[in-house]
């Protein structure tokens, strides 16, 4: 399909560019997004969280009271869980949270969003631009011009640009990324998706069966 090319100040350049069926006009596959959104939320958490059990608390292991005969329920240590300062039971340990997924479902997952975005007219295309110094005032124009200065965003450019994404970083809600760090939970949070020329050839290269 064809999708026609507009500059910054929101007006169309009277080019197009081509967007292969096989990336941008496939069939969802919803299972595919799911594990694919899934693995990008697990691999967010840090799994550092630990709480001490009674074996790590330190403190004495003598018996603190005799066994019969006070009335309460038996107690050994003073690490028990039951008492102030005891050892938690079960608490959390560091763990690993990383979810393993295979190239070709991620792969149809990007393609699955990307499909779903172009259908709802989600994604507009822009001629490739820069800015000289990291100006927000500048990026926030850019969106305003494509009335998306009030919904949350996201430009995919070709390469990493500093000035782009220093300009973006104080507009709220807007967002820039590049091609090669492109994933599906980014394509599905944007209710505007930028694509800039170079960035449409990267993922052609990248989605590419």
């Amino acid at each position: 399909m064809k999708i026609d090319i507009y500059n910054i100040e929101g007006s169309s350049t009277g080019k197009s560019v081509d967007l292969p069926d096989d990336i941008f006009a496939v069939e969802p596959n919803e299972h595919a997004v799911y594990l694919a959104v899934k693995q990008y939320n697990a691999h967010q958490r840090q799994g550092t969280s630990k709480a001490k059990e009674r074996g790590e608390i330190t403190g004495s292991t003598k018996k603190i009271k005799r066994q019969k005969g006070t009335g309460t329920a038996r107690a050994g240590s003073i690490k028990n869980p039951l008492f102030r300062s005891g050892g938690r039971v079960f608490g959390p340990k560091p763990r690993n949270y990383v979810i393993k997924l295979n190239k070709n479902v991620k792969r149809i997952a990007r393609a699955s969003a990307l499909s779903s975005k172009i259908s709802d007219g989600s994604i507009v295309v822009l001629e490739n631009f820069t800015f000289d110094e990291p100006k927000t005032s500048a990026y926030f124009n850019v969106l305003k011009q494509h009335e998306a200065d009030n919904v949350k965003s996201l430009l995919v450019t070709g390469e990493h640009d500093s000035n782009v994404y220093l300009s973006s970083r104080n507009c709220k809600k807007a967002g820039v990324i590049a091609a090669k760090d492109l994933n599906t939970y980014s394509i599905l949070n944007a209710q505007k998706l930028f694509l800039t020329e170079s960035a449409v050839d990267k993922i052609k290269e990248i989605l590419a069966k």
